[in-house]
């Protein structure tokens, strides 16, 4: 029996607040981007470093509305540090100009918000986490 496996698991900072929007069947869904860096010293001695970016896309699966994308809307912001898991997926689609685009994008199964929290008061929160959906 062959087996395979794919999955991806990240930590990093959000580029900007999670876009939410709702399909035409209802089902809610949250796309946002993940910045990953590393730092190497080269030949030279001089440091690095390179930063990658990740898109991401995660799903309200049941129909109670308790969902990852409700859940990256309410509590997740730009620069909020975060992990995410789940698979990497590929999809292409034509613009408006008919020309062709290649994505790739994790789609996340579990998320958990590592950044603090703030009450109104400015007293830290412990961070918030997302069970996995299935």
């Amino acid at each position: 029996m062959s087996r395979s496996l794919n999955r991806v698991s990240l930590i990093g900072n959000l580029g900007a607040d999670p876009e939410v929007r709702t399909t035409q069947a209802g089902t809610k869904v949250a796309q946002f981007s993940i910045a990953t860096s590393r730092q190497w010293d080269d030949a030279s001695g001089k440091r690095q470093e390179r930063t990658e970016w990740h898109k991401c896309i995660a799903w309200n699966r049941s129909a109670d509305g308790a969902g990852l994308a409700d859940i990256m809307e309410s509590y997740a912001r730009k620069g909020d540090k975060v992990f995410v898991e789940g698979r990497l997926e590929y999809r292409q689609y034509d613009d408006k100009e008919g020309r062709t685009h290649h994505v790739a994008e994790v789609n996340v199964r579990e998320v958990v918000l590592l950044s603090p929290r703030k009450a109104p008061d400015d007293r830290a929160v412990p961070a918030q986490a997302a069970p996995a959906p299935f």
